[in-house]
């Protein structure tokens, strides 16, 4: 079990709340006598800050779906319905996790998404889609994408998605038998 104290904006120090194994005296990093000691557990710096979402959808209600489901635990910091509306905010707004659909106008996601990587954006990239066909996982996969959701399982894999991704993990949906994407 977790304990967390808020020391200031944005920072937290998580520590155990109960430590029957700690060893005694040990000293938080900081040293003996710089205030941060500790008998039987280390403090450890926590940032609170949301992990930022720009979602980008050519139907008008999707995103509105999706941003109910991040609820309060991501920031949402913009909603696009076009690919070339998808790279000129992602270049301003520099979010932590980006979620598109692939078929959308002016650009695709996944030209959307190439035009983003070579001009270097590091983005978390999630596809959420109604293709379900390997081809489209594998495309998407080629490019960077750390994820790819099928629309019909929105609710339930979605934020799971988020989090694997967040994590440096790579979250497919399960695709029907005959549509691998290896």
């Amino acid at each position: 079990m977790l304990a967390f104290l808020t020391v200031a904006e944005g920072i937290a120090l998580r520590y155990p709340a109960a430590c029957p194994k700690a060893v005694p005296n040990r000293v938080a990093p900081g040293g003996a006598g710089s205030g941060s000691e500790a008998r039987g557990f280390f403090w450890q710096a926590v940032s609170l800050k949301k992990a930022t979402v720009l979602l980008a959808d050519d139907h008008p209600d999707f995103p509105q779906l999706v941003e109910s489901l991040l609820g309060t635990t991501y920031e949402v910091v913009g909603s696009v319905s076009d690919g070339q509306a998808l790279v000129e905010a992602t270049l301003r707004l520099k979010p932590d996790v980006i979620i598109t659909d692939i078929s959308m106008p002016v650009l695709n996601g996944i030209d959307a998404i190439e035009q983003l990587r070579k001009s270097g954006c590091t983005s978390k990239i999630i596809f959420l889609t109604i293709h379900s066909g390997g081809d489209f996982v594998r495309a998407c996969l080629a490019l960077g994408a750390v994820g790819y959701v099928v629309k019909p399982r929105v609710a339930t894999e979605l934020l799971p998605a988020i989090r694997e991704a967040l994590a440096g993990r790579i979250f497919v949906s399960p695709l029907g038998s005959s549509e691998s994407p290896a």
